[in-house]
């Protein structure tokens, strides 16, 4: 997609990706970073960006921007569900 290095958080116990533990991929989290539909500022430095993946997934990804340029780091993402799902949708529609 980009030249963009995304590092992932790794669960200890695992030694993978975190967010493997929420069944969501790496390509699923470069769809929606490369396509939010919102990138706000979140808690502590981090950002959050909601988006859509290409087999219609909503996802909220949870990430950090690195010092080094063009490299971002990936604390986890998961399934964006019932009223924050619903919330998201009603601001995207005030947007069309």
């Amino acid at each position: 997609m980009s030249e963009l290095n995304l590092r992932f958080y790794l669960d200890p116990q695992s030694g993978y990706p975190y967010i493997y533990n929420h069944r969501v991929t790496e390509e699923e989290v470069e769809e929606v970073l490369f396509r939010p539909g919102e990138d706000r500022n979140g808690c502590e430095g981090s950002r959050v960006a909601l988006g859509t993946t290409s087999r219609g997934r909503y996802l909220r990804v949870i990430y950090v921007p690195d010092p080094v340029p063009g490299s971002i780091f990936i604390v986890t993402a998961y399934d964006l569900e019932g009223k924050p799902l619903a919330a998201y949708r009603r601001r995207l529609r005030r947007k069309r």
